[in-house]
């Protein structure tokens, strides 16, 4: 959750500070920012990853309405390696996700005109853009519904155990 303070003309928050993510151990730099506009409830895109050395560190943040972000662990040394977390993320608690690199990440929108903002570290490659399946058993992601909207790229990334 980002910092906050209330008072009558509304909310001030930090949303990013380079001290602490460096305290943690996560990435500062970003390179872009991009956003994802989705018109119907039920929208899924993802999971889509870069392959290195492309791969990318993201911190995403709902800015309109509501969806299911989903990330999952694609380090082979990791020892988390192909578990999934998925959070909600909202315009009204306004809290984002970081997606350290060498994960993928989708989401599930839940409302109408749901729009999230990324900050990205690594620009985008399009040789190196990748996907996992969005329902695929190996993973067993639960989502909240099943996608009404969803791209042919999307829906047709390989299993991983076909």
């Amino acid at each position: 959750m980002p910092s906050r303070s209330q008072d009558a003309r509304g909310l001030f928050g930090r949303l990013f500070d380079a001290d602490v993510f460096r305290s943690h151990g996560l990435e500062v730099e970003f390179s872009q920012a991009s956003f994802s506009y989705n018109i119907v409830a039920g929208t899924l895109r993802g999971m889509h990853y870069q392959e290195p050395p492309w791969a990318e560190a993201k911190l995403v943040r709902c800015t309109r309405g509501a969806l299911f972000d989903v990330i999952v662990d694609l380090r082979a040394a990791s020892p988390t390696h192909m578990d999934w977390f998925g959070v909600e993320l909202n315009e009204h608690d306004r809290a984002a996700l970081y997606v350290p690199r060498g994960f993928a990440h989708g989401f599930l929108t839940l409302t109408f005109g749901a729009e999230l903002y990324y900050q990205i570290s690594t620009p985008f490659h399009p040789e190196s853009s990748a996907g996992l399946r969005w329902n695929d058993p190996a993973l067993g992601i639960v989502w909240p519904s099943i996608p009404s909207v969803i791209s042919e790229r999307d829906a047709c990334f390989p299993l991983l155990q076909s």
